[in-house]
């Protein structure tokens, strides 16, 4: 005889529970993703029915100078950005990897970024930044007796000084990983070490770096999409000037899409953005065994 609920039970019930999930994923994920691809393919400026232009956007994305430009200001803020975002997260992680007291404090303090606003980060920064009446400036005048550059209004520094701001940002998610890793290292390797003799250094090459690899794979992953997908601080603080020193790939689209209204043209650019991103993930993974040690 059948007890409880399990007698109202029917194998199809699952399937009603899931069914919003799914019917949300295809109609705004996948649904949007190949709609997108179709307009790569065709000049639509949202008024008009698109019109087919077949390989025209891709054409003209790869003989045009100013996305090989933007192209290249996307690869220099990842290069920026990857390195530095993994080693602060993982000095801030080998930092609070303590019991004391109050390191809750420290935790949260760092992590804090993360949850912020990126609009108000940007917002903060730029006028942290300001050439006339930032506080940085103020400072270097008052204590100094210099004068600031203007970081985001030279095309020389704006990248990079956007790409250290995401960096300030976003170490507190890579350092709260990192912590999740070390943490998972058995207490065993390091007591066996000290009755080696081994110092801190070494403990840190031969032990906490090696069994840390495939955390540093998952973020080193995970770092390479946020790199390629950075807007909101672009936006609020450059909004991808001057000129276009600071144009990444994902502001390009948006300026194309919801600026110019060229919709194909954006559409094109984003696959674009999605095979090179693809690519280095693919790489990366052929590239794993080489260098990604497990424990067990």
């Amino acid at each position: 005889m059948k007890s409880g609920l399990s007698k109202w039970y029917r194998p199809w019930h699952p399937f009603v529970f899931v069914a919003p999930l799914i019917v949300g994923l295809f109609l705004f994920r996948l649904g949007p993703m190949v709609y997108a691809f179709f307009l790569s393919f065709n000049r639509w400026n949202i008024i008009s029915p698109p019109v087919w232009v077949g390989l025209s956007n891709y054409v003209e994305l790869f003989t045009s100078d100013r996305f090989l430009r933007i192209l290249g200001n996307t690869l220099r803020y990842s290069i920026t950005y990857v390195p530095l975002v993994m080693i602060i997260g993982l000095g801030l992680a080998l930092i609070i990897n303590r019991r004391i007291r109050g390191i809750a404090f420290f935790r949260a303090a760092f992590f804090s970024p993360v949850i912020t606003s990126a609009v108000a980060i940007g917002l903060i920064w730029s006028w942290i930044l300001a050439p006339r009446f930032g506080i940085l400036s103020y400072l270097a005048r008052t204590i100094f007796g210099i004068s600031t550059p203007a970081f985001l209004a030279q095309s020389a520094t704006a990248l990079t000084t956007v790409a250290v701001v995401t960096v300030w940002r976003m170490s507190g998610y890579v350092m709260i990983i990192y912590l999740a890793g070390l943490q998972e290292i058995p207490s065993t390797f390091y007591e066996a070490s000290m009755l080696d003799g081994a110092n801190a250094w070494q403990k840190l090459r031969y032990i906490t770096l090696p069994l840390l690899t495939p955390t540093t794979f998952f973020i080193l992953i995970i770092s390479i999409f946020e790199s390629f997908k950075n807007f909101e601080i672009i936006y609020t603080m450059t909004r991808g000037g001057p000129g276009i020193a600071s144009t990444t790939i994902s502001y390009s689209i948006y300026q194309n899409a919801f600026v110019f209204y060229r919709m194909g043209f954006a559409s094109a650019q984003a696959y674009v953005l999605l095979g090179i991103v693809s690519l280095l993930t693919a790489a990366n993974f052929l590239l794993r065994k080489r260098w990604v040690k497990h424990q067990y």
